[in-house]
Protein backbone atom coordinates (compact mmCIF):
# COMPACT_ATOMS: atom_id res chain seq x y z
CA UNK A 1 0.00 0.00 0.00
CA UNK A 2 0.75 3.55 -0.30
CA UNK A 3 2.23 5.43 2.89
CA UNK A 4 -0.34 7.83 3.02
CA UNK A 5 -3.67 6.33 4.58
CA UNK A 6 -5.28 8.66 6.76
CA UNK A 7 -8.99 7.56 6.67
CA UNK A 8 -11.73 9.56 4.31
CA UNK A 9 -14.63 10.89 5.52
CA UNK A 10 -17.68 9.69 3.80
CA UNK A 11 -21.45 8.93 4.44
CA UNK A 12 -21.58 9.98 8.51
CA UNK A 13 -18.07 8.17 9.29
CA UNK A 14 -14.85 7.20 7.72
CA UNK A 15 -13.67 4.69 5.50
CA UNK A 16 -10.67 3.08 6.42
CA UNK A 17 -8.90 -0.04 5.11
CA UNK A 18 -9.89 -1.78 2.94
CA UNK A 19 -11.59 0.73 1.24
CA UNK A 20 -13.90 -1.39 -1.29
CA UNK A 21 -17.62 0.16 -0.71
CA UNK A 22 -21.06 -0.76 -1.80
CA UNK A 23 -23.57 1.79 -1.54
CA UNK A 24 -27.35 1.62 -1.96
CA UNK A 25 -29.23 3.47 -2.96
CA UNK A 26 -33.21 4.53 -3.99
CA UNK A 27 -32.88 7.54 -6.58
CA UNK A 28 -30.46 9.20 -8.11
CA UNK A 29 -31.04 12.18 -5.86
CA UNK A 30 -30.05 10.05 -2.84
CA UNK A 31 -26.78 8.81 -4.24
CA UNK A 32 -25.86 12.26 -5.06
CA UNK A 33 -26.84 13.58 -1.53
CA UNK A 34 -24.44 11.23 -0.30
CA UNK A 35 -21.73 11.38 -3.27
CA UNK A 36 -20.96 15.03 -3.70
CA UNK A 37 -19.34 16.09 -0.17
CA UNK A 38 -16.85 13.18 -0.73
CA UNK A 39 -16.72 13.97 -4.03
CA UNK A 40 -15.86 18.13 -3.18
CA UNK A 41 -13.93 17.06 -0.14
CA UNK A 42 -11.62 14.78 -2.32
CA UNK A 43 -11.22 17.49 -4.92
CA UNK A 44 -9.70 20.05 -2.16
CA UNK A 45 -7.76 17.34 -1.04
CA UNK A 46 -6.47 16.82 -4.30
CA UNK A 47 -6.94 13.70 -4.33
CA UNK A 48 -7.96 12.25 -8.76
CA UNK A 49 -11.82 11.44 -9.34
CA UNK A 50 -12.30 8.86 -11.57
CA UNK A 51 -16.65 8.78 -12.31
CA UNK A 52 -17.54 5.44 -14.24
CA UNK A 53 -21.42 6.70 -15.12
CA UNK A 54 -24.08 5.10 -16.58
CA UNK A 55 -23.93 5.72 -21.10
CA UNK A 56 -27.07 8.24 -20.37
CA UNK A 57 -26.08 9.44 -17.27
CA UNK A 58 -22.50 11.59 -18.02
CA UNK A 59 -24.29 15.14 -18.97
CA UNK A 60 -26.32 15.28 -15.60
CA UNK A 61 -23.51 13.51 -13.80
CA UNK A 62 -21.63 16.89 -14.75
CA UNK A 63 -24.19 19.36 -13.94
CA UNK A 64 -24.92 17.88 -10.43
CA UNK A 65 -20.70 18.58 -10.24
CA UNK A 66 -21.02 21.98 -11.39
CA UNK A 67 -23.91 22.79 -9.43
CA UNK A 68 -21.76 21.57 -6.43
CA UNK A 69 -19.35 24.56 -7.55
CA UNK A 70 -16.93 22.20 -8.96
CA UNK A 71 -15.24 23.15 -12.04
CA UNK A 72 -15.53 20.59 -14.43
CA UNK A 73 -13.64 21.89 -17.13
CA UNK A 74 -10.27 22.83 -15.25
CA UNK A 75 -10.76 19.34 -13.48
CA UNK A 76 -10.56 17.50 -16.62
CA UNK A 77 -8.19 19.72 -18.29
CA UNK A 78 -5.61 19.09 -15.03
CA UNK A 79 -6.42 15.16 -15.27
CA UNK A 80 -8.07 15.20 -11.41
CA UNK A 81 -11.26 14.32 -13.13
CA UNK A 82 -11.82 11.46 -15.10
CA UNK A 83 -15.40 10.55 -16.59
CA UNK A 84 -15.98 7.48 -18.20
CA UNK A 85 -18.81 5.56 -19.08
CA UNK A 86 -19.89 1.64 -18.50
CA UNK A 87 -19.63 0.74 -21.63
CA UNK A 88 -16.23 2.62 -22.26
CA UNK A 89 -15.15 1.06 -18.88
CA UNK A 90 -16.82 -2.33 -17.96
CA UNK A 91 -17.99 -3.32 -21.73
CA UNK A 92 -15.59 -2.11 -24.83
CA UNK A 93 -16.75 -4.54 -27.35
CA UNK A 94 -20.07 -5.30 -25.71
CA UNK A 95 -18.54 -8.10 -22.96
CA UNK A 96 -17.57 -7.66 -19.67
CA UNK A 97 -14.23 -9.64 -19.08
CA UNK A 98 -13.28 -9.78 -15.41
CA UNK A 99 -9.60 -10.41 -15.96
CA UNK A 100 -9.51 -7.65 -18.30
CA UNK A 101 -10.93 -5.19 -15.72
CA UNK A 102 -8.81 -6.50 -13.13
CA UNK A 103 -6.17 -5.34 -14.87
CA UNK A 104 -7.80 -2.09 -15.77
CA UNK A 105 -7.87 -1.04 -11.81
CA UNK A 106 -4.49 -2.07 -10.92
CA UNK A 107 -3.48 -0.04 -13.65
CA UNK A 108 -5.96 2.82 -12.38
CA UNK A 109 -4.63 2.65 -8.75
CA UNK A 110 -2.44 5.78 -7.64
CA UNK A 111 0.43 3.37 -6.94
CA UNK A 112 0.97 2.92 -10.30
CA UNK A 113 0.71 7.20 -11.05
CA UNK A 114 3.73 9.67 -11.25
CA UNK A 115 2.41 11.35 -7.72
CA UNK A 116 0.83 14.51 -8.90
CA UNK A 117 -2.23 12.77 -7.23
CA UNK A 118 -1.52 11.20 -4.21
CA UNK A 119 -4.80 8.84 -3.88
CA UNK A 120 -7.67 8.10 -6.00
CA UNK A 121 -11.44 8.34 -5.33
CA UNK A 122 -13.15 5.94 -7.67
CA UNK A 123 -17.22 5.86 -8.09
CA UNK A 124 -18.96 3.20 -10.07
CA UNK A 125 -22.44 3.06 -11.03
CA UNK A 126 -23.30 -0.32 -11.59
CA UNK A 127 -26.70 -0.47 -12.80
CA UNK A 128 -25.52 -1.89 -16.16
CA UNK A 129 -24.79 -5.25 -14.32
CA UNK A 130 -28.46 -5.85 -14.01
CA UNK A 131 -28.91 -4.61 -17.24
CA UNK A 132 -26.96 -7.19 -18.71
CA UNK A 133 -28.44 -9.91 -16.44
CA UNK A 134 -26.95 -12.92 -18.10
CA UNK A 135 -23.30 -11.80 -16.62
CA UNK A 136 -24.53 -10.52 -13.24
CA UNK A 137 -22.47 -14.18 -11.45
CA UNK A 138 -19.81 -12.56 -13.63
CA UNK A 139 -19.71 -9.09 -12.17
CA UNK A 140 -20.02 -10.54 -8.36
CA UNK A 141 -16.99 -13.02 -9.08
CA UNK A 142 -15.34 -9.80 -10.76
CA UNK A 143 -16.31 -7.54 -7.35
CA UNK A 144 -14.65 -10.03 -5.05
CA UNK A 145 -11.53 -10.56 -6.72
CA UNK A 146 -10.87 -7.01 -7.17
CA UNK A 147 -10.63 -6.80 -3.40
CA UNK A 148 -6.95 -8.11 -3.85
CA UNK A 149 -6.44 -4.89 -5.94
CA UNK A 150 -7.49 -2.77 -3.60
CA UNK A 151 -6.05 -4.27 -0.61
CA UNK A 152 -2.73 -3.39 -2.12
CA UNK A 153 -3.72 0.48 -2.70
CA UNK A 154 -5.45 3.66 -0.68
CA UNK A 155 -7.94 3.99 -2.89
CA UNK A 156 -11.22 4.78 -1.95
CA UNK A 157 -14.17 2.90 -4.66
CA UNK A 158 -17.44 3.38 -3.75
CA UNK A 159 -19.28 1.12 -5.85
CA UNK A 160 -23.08 2.09 -6.39
CA UNK A 161 -26.69 0.04 -6.71
CA UNK A 162 -29.59 1.12 -7.27
CA UNK A 163 -32.15 -1.20 -5.10
CA UNK A 164 -35.00 -1.18 -7.48
CA UNK A 165 -32.69 -2.50 -10.26
CA UNK A 166 -31.62 -6.06 -7.77
CA UNK A 167 -32.95 -8.90 -6.80
CA UNK A 168 -32.71 -9.67 -3.56
CA UNK A 169 -30.10 -12.42 -4.22
CA UNK A 170 -27.82 -10.63 -6.23
CA UNK A 171 -28.13 -7.91 -3.36
CA UNK A 172 -27.02 -10.61 -0.69
CA UNK A 173 -23.93 -11.76 -3.17
CA UNK A 174 -23.09 -7.86 -3.57
CA UNK A 175 -23.02 -7.60 -0.07
CA UNK A 176 -21.08 -10.30 0.53
CA UNK A 177 -18.40 -9.26 -1.65
CA UNK A 178 -17.60 -5.45 -0.27
CA UNK A 179 -15.97 -5.04 3.42
CA UNK A 180 -17.86 -1.76 3.92
CA UNK A 181 -21.62 -0.58 3.42
CA UNK A 182 -24.25 2.47 2.87
CA UNK A 183 -27.20 1.67 3.55
CA UNK A 184 -29.36 4.44 4.63
CA UNK A 185 -27.18 6.97 3.70
CA UNK A 186 -24.76 5.98 6.34
CA UNK A 187 -21.74 3.81 5.78
CA UNK A 188 -20.35 1.13 8.03
CA UNK A 189 -18.45 -2.12 8.17
CA UNK A 190 -20.06 -4.48 6.54
CA UNK A 191 -21.36 -8.02 9.20
CA UNK A 192 -21.93 -9.55 6.02
CA UNK A 193 -18.42 -9.33 4.23
CA UNK A 194 -16.76 -12.64 3.13
CA UNK A 195 -12.87 -12.93 2.54
CA UNK A 196 -12.67 -13.27 -1.17
CA UNK A 197 -10.88 -17.02 -0.91
CA UNK A 198 -14.18 -18.31 1.12
CA UNK A 199 -16.90 -16.35 -1.00
CA UNK A 200 -15.37 -17.75 -4.37
CA UNK A 201 -14.86 -20.90 -3.85
CA UNK A 202 -18.96 -21.07 -2.07
CA UNK A 203 -20.16 -18.96 -5.33
CA UNK A 204 -18.71 -21.33 -7.66
CA UNK A 205 -19.92 -24.38 -6.15
CA UNK A 206 -23.22 -22.89 -5.80
CA UNK A 207 -23.06 -21.66 -9.40
CA UNK A 208 -22.00 -24.89 -10.93
CA UNK A 209 -24.85 -26.24 -9.25
CA UNK A 210 -27.34 -23.95 -10.69
CA UNK A 211 -26.05 -24.24 -14.32
CA UNK A 212 -25.88 -27.84 -13.73
CA UNK A 213 -29.57 -27.84 -12.69
CA UNK A 214 -30.40 -25.86 -15.50
CA UNK A 215 -28.74 -28.38 -17.70
CA UNK A 216 -30.91 -31.02 -16.88
CA UNK A 217 -33.99 -29.30 -16.91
Amino acid sequence: MNKIAVPIPFAGSQIDQPRHVCAFFHSPDEEYRVLLPFIKDGFKTGHKAIHIVNQDQRQDHLHRLRAAGIDTAAAQQSGQLDIRTDTEAYLPGGRFDADRMISAFEQLASGHGTGEFPLSRICCRMDWAMERGSQMDDVIEFESRVNEVWNRHDDAVICTYHLGKFGGDAVLDILRTHPMVVIGGFLQQNPFFVPPDEFLREFRERRSRRNNSSAVA
